[in-house]
């Protein structure tokens, strides 16, 4: 069943505190790679991904604190979430969430090799009635 509203408002309470706790953890550890490259030092692909990750995050939260500040404009947040999808930094993302926009991009994979194999298989079929 349905959980009560109390608990559904904790549950929510407690996800924007986790992802508030991720963002800062994650802006820590950017400022440490930050001070690293000022330094000269060379950043891994690992390193560099989170750095930018990170810095998306912390553009995208300007936008999203204006829900949190604004009284009873919270409400209007899940209107604006399926408009802007991106609109939420990562680190506030659900399971649910995540797992949904990895499908995605696995289905826009997996028809872009369709496409691929279908090209290279009409173009060998063209080949073979040129040469043959």
């Amino acid at each position: 069943g349905k959980k009560p509203l109390r608990q559904r408002v904790m549950d929510e309470l407690k996800h924007y505190y986790s992802g508030f706790h991720l963002l800062w953890i994650d802006t820590k550890v950017a400022a440490r790679m930050v001070w690293r490259l000022l330094h000269g030092q060379v950043l891994t692909r690992r390193e560099r991904r989170r750095l930018l990750r990170t810095c998306a995050d912390l553009f995208r939260l300007v936008p999203f604190l204006v829900f949190v500040i604004v009284p009873f404009m919270e409400f209007l947040l899940p209107v604006f979430l399926k408009l802007f999808p991106e609109m939420l930094p990562s680190t506030f993302e659900t399971e649910s969430k995540k797992e949904e926009k990895q499908r995605k991009k696995l289905n826009a994979k997996l028809e872009l090799a369709k496409f691929l194999r279908e090209t290279i298989a009409e173009m060998a079929k063209r080949n073979k009635a040129d040469t043959g």
